[in-house]
């Protein structure tokens, strides 16, 4: 018996509803779907909306869309459906996300083992027999021998905590809650709560149309213009010719993007050259000017305020009264500390007549009332009110679900001070239970990350399967040596000291203002070298039974 397999006792004869189940139809649940099939293994999807997509299905709210190139975004596993799919702009809007994955799940038929409108509400281990206990919130139980949990990285949506919320006698939703029907905002006084990158593409949308939209900003945040266009035919069949080096280039790019840290530090160059490398970047499309910088821009203080002025600078040349340009350059954090919202004439918006900017942290919300919103210095009336106050991130949505591993310990519990992972697939004391995007995982280009994470998973399935074994479950100190590893990446990073959802902070959620590190801030090539190595070996970091 080799050391990494150890005979236990044998589980309890039983039947299992499933061998896998999945929690969440969003692009993750879907691939892992596929795979999983492939294997011959009898799945269920439990997804709580009415349709497949995840954040593609959720977030419906005005001017969503990719940031990401498109093509460098959509599945890469199939050439037939890179051949069949043409997405029409640079970055896609939701509907034809959206539009996509229905097209991805009626083209693999996946939906006959999806079960909508079925919110997980616990999952339980149960050592005897050896499977999880899953319940839904309409009563309904299912076993399964593994768990695999789909369910996003930014999909636990918070509203403020403020008062008087639901007395609001208008129309209010929160942007990950938008509703299905189109929502009418000419001539109507609007407030949106929020400026992070989903308040960002918000307000550039409602701005076209409403009577008067009230902006209310607590933090500003650096943004960079977006660039987007349509399509061309010529450049429609250059993409679908030039596939296989679009994919080769994000596995190796440090984040899975398109761009990558350019080799130079920032003060190797003149002014001259930094401004004119700076003015290019600015000018181009996608998220060049934040992960295609300079090397040192992300670590070095001197480094970060040269972009961080130069943005700033660009501020005040697009927005006509000085006080409102002031307004919207960040003060408490420098330029791509905190996750860079892309946009197409943000601030142009803060120049029409009928947009009011509000500095909510010099004059706070107070409550809202039946007819708008109070804050220290004023009362305001609307007809909408729209929340985009993002999320309770990486680790929200796992909170949400009611899961206990060995011993009936909770994972919001095992938790409580900061996840602890091993190579963020999996956690001590939870075994079968295996995480596509949980923390200490690569993010980045988040379907890119999918893939290889799903990839992992189905390739430990397909091992204890090939080996007869029923339980895998990371040991302790491979999941010390891990969670470590992601210390030790983002120490030093200028971004580990600022207060965002990558760094676990949401002052509207009680627990969540302490700073702990939530992600995996080391290259993706990296984290997949660290991941390869575990499988290559056979899986010495696992206890197998």
């Amino acid at each position: 018996m080799s050391a990494t397999l150890e005979a236990t006792a044998p589980a309890a004869a039983q039947a299992l509803d499933f061998d896998a189940i999945i929690i969440g139809a969003g692009m993750s649940g879907l691939y892992q779907l596929l795979r999983l099939r492939e294997l011959g293994l009898r799945v269920r999807v439990f997804e709580a909306g009415t349709g497949v997509g995840g954040t593609w299905y959720w977030n419906r709210y005005p001017g969503a869309r990719f940031d990401s190139e498109s093509y460098s975004y959509g599945y890469s596993f199939s050439k037939e459906l890179l051949e069949e799919w043409s997405w029409s702009e640079h970055f896609a809007p939701q509907p034809e996300t959206q539009r996509y994955l229905n097209f991805v799940a009626d083209k693999f038929d996946l939906r006959r083992d999806i079960q909508f409108k079925a919110r997980v509400a616990s999952a339980y281990w149960q050592e005897e027999g050896r499977h999880w206990a899953v319940a839904l919130e309409d009563g309904s139980r299912h076993t399964a021998r593994f768990l695999i949990t789909a369910i996003g990285v930014l999909s636990a949506p918070t509203l403020p905590r403020f008062e008087g919320i639901d007395t609001f006698q208008g129309q209010s939703f929160h942007t990950a809650r938008w509703p299905h029907e189109a929502v009418e905002f000419r001539g109507k006084r609007v407030a949106v709560i929020g400026t992070g990158a989903t308040g960002v593409q918000t307000i550039q949308e409602v701005a076209k149309t409403a009577g008067h939209l009230t902006v209310f900003q607590r933090t500003p945040n650096w943004c960079a213009p977006l660039h987007n266009r349509p399509i061309s035919e010529a450049e429609q069949q250059e993409i679908k010719a030039g596939y296989p080096e679009i994919f080769r280039r994000c596995q190796e790019t440090f984040s899975c993007f398109m761009h990558t840290p350019d080799p130079r530090a920032t003060f190797e160059v003149s002014k001259e050259e930094r401004e004119a490398f700076y003015e290019t970047l600015y000018a181009s499309p996608g998220f060049g000017i934040w992960v295609g910088n300079f090397r040192d821009m992300l670590t070095d203080r001197a480094a970060n305020k040269e972009i961080s002025d130069f943005v700033a600078g660009k501020i005040r040349q697009r927005v006509k009264d000085p006080k409102v340009a002031e307004m919207l350059i960040p003060k408490n954090h420098g330029f791509g500390t905190r996750r860079v919202p892309l946009e197409t004439r943000y601030y142009e918006v803060y120049n029409q007549p009928n947009v009011t900017l509000v500095d909510s942290k010099a004059t706070p919300i107070e409550r809202i009332t039946p007819t708008g919103i109070k804050t220290s210095e004023a009362e305001y009336a609307f007809d909408i009110i729209i929340y985009a106050t993002g999320f309770d991130a990486i680790t929200g949505a796992f909170d949400r679900i009611d899961i206990r591993g060995r011993d009936g310990t909770p994972l919001k519990e095992r938790w409580a001070h900061g996840p602890e992972t091993f190579m963020g697939m999996m956690v001590e004391g939870f075994p079968n239970m295996l995480m596509l995007m949980g923390p200490h995982t690569a993010l980045g280009n988040i379907p890119r990350s999918i893939e290889y994470n799903v990839d992992w998973v189905t390739r430990l399935l397909r091992h204890l399967q090939e080996k007869g074994l029923t339980l895998a479950e990371a040991r302790p100190e491979a999941v010390r040596a891990w969670t470590d590893h992601v210390k030790l990446v983002g120490a030093g990073l200028l971004s580990s000291e600022v207060d965002s959802w990558m760094t676990g902070i949401n002052s509207n959620v009680e627990g969540k203002q302490t700073r702990i590190i939530a992600r995996y801030s080391g290259s993706a090539p990296e984290y997949r070298a660290w991941c390869d190595a575990v499988a290559d070996k056979g899986y010495p970091d696992l206890r197998l039974a």
